[in-house]
């Protein structure tokens, strides 16, 4: 299995880059059988992914779940619309996050939970501004530096 080393299957790197997350959900996904086998194969991308409500339900939108070769004639769509399973406090909250705040729902990783199910986690987010991402860098950059130079004198 090709899987990260916390069971990810597929993981969004630019979300925290592009986005300040506010809060994080885990999600179920209504998956078809192919898809399932093929995420187990640990083949998914989410990088172009997003994620919408859409009448008191929340979609992923665009995730490309590639075909399984095993399952022929049977297979699903690659980048179909997915349904998410969440509870109905946390879809009002989402929804209304979206609908009042304009914030933005983005998929952060994709993975298989320690009873097997595909999970998404999901971050209520606030876009950055060009500022905020220059800052991000120069943050990763200096914390960068500094391990660099705990570990040289360590």
């Amino acid at each position: 299995m090709a899987k990260g080393k916390d069971g990810a299957i597929a993981v969004n790197r630019r979300a925290r880059f592009d986005y300040e997350i506010e809060e994080t959900f885990e999600a179920g996904l209504q998956l078809q059988g192919s898809e399932v086998k093929s995420l187990r194969t640990g083949r998914a991308n989410i990088a172009e992914a997003y994620v919408g409500p859409e009448n008191d339900e929340i979609f992923l939108i665009n995730a490309d779940i590639p075909p399984y070769a095993g399952a022929n004639q049977f297979n699903h769509e690659p980048r179909r619309r997915r349904k998410l399973l969440l509870n109905r406090k946390e879809i009002a909250k989402l929804t209304g996050a979206v609908a009042r705040e304009g914030r933005t729902i983005i998929p952060l990783r994709l993975y298989f939970n320690n009873r097997g199910l595909a999970k998404l986690q999901i971050g209520l987010a606030k876009g950055k501004k060009t500022i905020d991402k220059r800052e991000t860098i120069k943050r990763r950059d200096w914390d960068r530096q500094k391990s660099r130079l705990m570990k040289d004198h360590g």
